[in-house]
């Protein structure tokens, strides 16, 4: 018996020792995890912010965009934050606020008038009071984020951000015990097994709310002993460790409340915005206790998919705050009426997958991607919500008409021209859905949108070649760099003779193109398009000089760029700025440029891509476009019709679209039929600006004959104004010029020897 009782002494022994060294261990796990845990929150990803002043160009329709996708709620009266009215031309808002990189924009009222498409009268409002302001920015709207593997994404907030009656109800419903118990609750499990039996459905659990946060943080779902066992003394220690409200500070931001797609939500405050669009602060009642339903079931009391179990779970939840004196039973009842308050928009947060993605491999090259998906980054970037919708609506109605079976997809990317900020990319047909991004990755022979570096190199050579020089389009043929024939051959199959070099851009010249670049040489050829931005390798063959070169939307984006911007090369920038957690900066992205191309040869470029829109192979665009409105641009059409395309540029936006296959079949659409159209579309609803003429200093301007390149006269047949490097123009003059000069001669003698 003496040694049973030994024996007993030594395994209790043992057992407090792996029981002590367990507990030191779960106590080293909470303590150098929790906060991390806490704090773990993936890159969110903001567009630009909405800036406010007189002046500023904005449409009423462009407005509702912008409150669309903040999540504005348009009322009558303006009470609140977060709400907007619009009588006739008079528009209030009441701003939220927003901590940016330089500062905090407060919650405060506005009021403005939108006179003929512009912001007139700002002013702050005060109760009655209202006084002028210079400048409003509103905050701007999460436009995706950068999630870790396990897709867990969530946004962070604090005890006194949220409605009192959600705190109060959530302890009601899930632990009415826990400001006084130390991590569990035996008494409370018998309370929630009663209220259960009572309401005849699953209304509380057993566990306290320290039990859930340690089973999300830390543990498994299976349901043993040993797993209980741990879960109840990790809740003890962490109790021990963190106060009350760091812990409900923590669950609110943890809980489970649902999925889309990949993307798993946690917390209340990003639940209240993915499903009322929202901030936690201004749902009511009704939401809160929907929200706090949902803990027990986010699948199966999913408003979306199961509105009338989540219906019930709401009044369910309502009735149990008010016999917890949470609410009155007149709150009760109003909210028990209530619809459940979802937000109307069935878009998914993650509305631009395609601009995320490019924000999100220019951040790679900086930051590691778990400090993406954890630091809690605020990534403000450059994306325009209004350039955006514009975008996605021209490629839905044209696409739409072009190809109601929908064989064909798309891509385009929008840029400022001053700035080489990107604005919006489309990287598919299906705007807002992840996957493939045409935009980035799709690299496609690109056709006639390499012909402006050839003619580029030639302006650049003002010794010898000018937009009124003759170009032969005859054909010809060439060794291809492999030991064959290669012989261009023009769309209509027919050959123009000697034409002059502008209208060989302007019409599109197969042939012409392609013997004026062989009589540059092609090394030439790729200097200008290294300096106009193009970066993937280019063979050197004659073949280029018609784009059978591959590249991608946003590549073709960056060389035009270079072209709309005068000659300066501008690096296309999706982000302006990073800021960590606590908004101190971290990275800022400025205005960077060089100049590529001497202003003058650029100048000139300018004017034949002006041709090209105006009596070239993009004349169609004036078809939806005002005829006042001066745009440049260049169609691509690749061999079999396999892709169509399009790059061009008014005063303040590049845009450049693609049309094609995924399998690379024929389209059927040339750049004017197909991605012209989508181009055209776009720009006659987003750009604000027509292209300016401004001409250099050394740059002067002839009339010429439209035949042979020689000089004319004004009232001449066929005589156009033409622009010319200084010392470039023509010396011979056109018969009609001559004949101008000799009748003037005529009357001037006849005048002198009047006198």
């Amino acid at each position: 018996m003496r040694a049973f009782a030994v024996f007993l002494l030594k395994l209790s022994l043992v057992g407090a020792v792996l029981f002590a060294l367990i507990l030191v261990y779960l106590d080293g796990t909470i303590r150098s995890t929790f906060e991390r845990k806490r704090w773990s929150l993936p890159a969110q990803v903001y567009a630009r912010p909405l800036e406010l002043y007189s002046g500023k160009r904005l449409s009423q329709d462009d407005l509702q965009v912008e409150m669309d996708v903040l999540g504005y709620r348009k009322v009558k009266r303006v009470r609140d934050s977060g709400e907007y009215s619009v009588y006739r031309g008079d528009v209030e808002i009441f701003a939220r606020g927003f901590l940016f990189s330089d500062g905090t924009e407060p919650p405060r009222r506005v009021s403005f008038n939108i006179d003929g498409a512009r912001v007139d009268g700002l002013s702050s409002v005060e109760g009655s009071t209202r006084s002028h302001t210079d400048l409003v920015r509103l905050e701007p709207a999460q436009i995706g984020g950068i999630y870790p593997r396990h897709g867990e994404d969530r946004l962070l907030i604090r005890l006194d951000q949220v409605p009192p009656s959600l705190l109060n109800g959530l302890v009601a419903v899930e632990d009415q015990k826990f400001y006084q118990h130390f991590g569990i609750s035996l008494t409370g499990i018998a309370r929630a097994f009663m209220v259960n039996v009572q309401q005849g459905a699953m209304v509380q659990g057993g566990s306290t709310l320290t039990q859930q946060l340690i089973k999300n943080y830390y543990l498994t779902r299976a349901k043993t002993l040993i797993r209980k066992a741990t879960e109840a003394l990790m809740s003890v220690l962490l109790e021990f460790h963190f106060s009350k409200d760091e812990i409900l500070q923590a669950y609110l931001n943890e809980v489970y409340l649902g999925q889309e797609g990949p993307r798993a939500i946690h917390g209340f405050g990003l639940a209240s915005q993915h499903y009322f669009d929202r901030p936690i602060s201004e749902i009511g009642i009704h939401q809160q206790a929907l929200l706090i339903g949902m803990v027990k079931g986010p699948s199966l009391y999913n408003p979306r998919r199961n509105p009338d179990n989540a219906r019930t779970r709401r009044n369910l939840v309502l009735g149990v705050m008010e016999q917890q004196g949470v609410i009155s039973a007149e709150e009760k009842a109003v909210a028990s009426a209530m619809p459940l308050g979802l937000k109307s928009s069935t878009q998914k947060s993650n509305v631009y997958p395609a601009f995320v993605d490019l924000v999100r491999r220019q951040l790679r090259l900086e930051y590691r991607e778990e400090d993406l998906s954890t630091m809690g980054l605020r990534i403000f970037t450059t994306l325009d919500p209004v350039v955006q919708q514009r975008a996605t609506e021209s490629v839905g109605r044209v696409l739409s008409r072009l190809d109601p079976d929908e064989k064909l997809q798309t891509a385009m990317v929008v840029s400022a021209v001053d700035s080489g900020e990107v604005k919006a990319i489309i990287g598919g047909r299906q705007v807002n859905y992840a996957g493939f991004n045409r935009a980035l990755d799709a690299v496609r022979p690109v056709g006639s949108l390499f012909k402006p570096a050839v003619y580029l190199a030639a302006l650049e050579q003002p010794e010898t070649y000018s937009l009124a020089s003759p170009v032969s389009d005859d054909p010809f043929t060439v060794d291809d760099g492999n030991g064959r024939d290669w012989q261009p051959r023009n769309f209509d199959r027919k050959s123009h003779g000697t034409v002059l070099l502008h209208g060989a851009l302007a019409q599109s010249h197969n042939q012409a193109t392609a013997r004026l670049g062989m009589e540059l040489g092609l090394p030439a050829v790729i200097d200008v398009l290294r300096r106009l931005g193009v970066e993937r390798p280019l063979p050197e063959v004659p073949a280029l000089l018609l784009g059978s070169a591959g590249l991608s939307t946003v590549d073709v984006t960056a060389m035009y760029q270079t072209i709309a911007a005068g000659g300066y090369r501008l690096p296309l920038r999706s982000i302006r700025d990073v800021v960590n957690s606590e908004g101190q900066l971290l990275s800022r992205y400025p205005l960077r440029y060089d100049r590529a191309v001497s202003v003058e040869a650029m100048h000139l470029l300018h004017y034949a891509m002006q041709e090209v829109m105006r009596e070239g192979t993009g004349r169609a665009a004036y078809q939806v476009l005002p005829q006042k409105f001066s745009v440049a641009g260049k169609t691509g059409t690749t061999n079999d019709l396999r892709d169509s395309w399009f790059a061009g540029f008014s005063g303040d936006l590049l845009a450049v679209t693609w049309i094609g296959r995924d399998d690379n079949g024929p389209t059927g659409l040339t750049g004017s039929s197909g991605a012209l159209r989508v181009w055209s579309d776009f720009m006659a609803a987003a750009s604000q600006r027509p292209l300016a003429y401004r001409v250099p200093a050394d740059v002067t301007h002839e009339w010429i004959d439209s035949q042979s390149g020689r000089l004319s006269a004004e009232d001449c047949e066929g005589a156009r104004l033409i622009p010319f490097i200084e010392g470039s123009a023509p010396h011979r003059k056109a018969d009609c010029a001559e004949r101008d000069r000799a009748d003037t001669l005529r009357e001037w003698f006849k005048d002198l020897f009047s006198w």
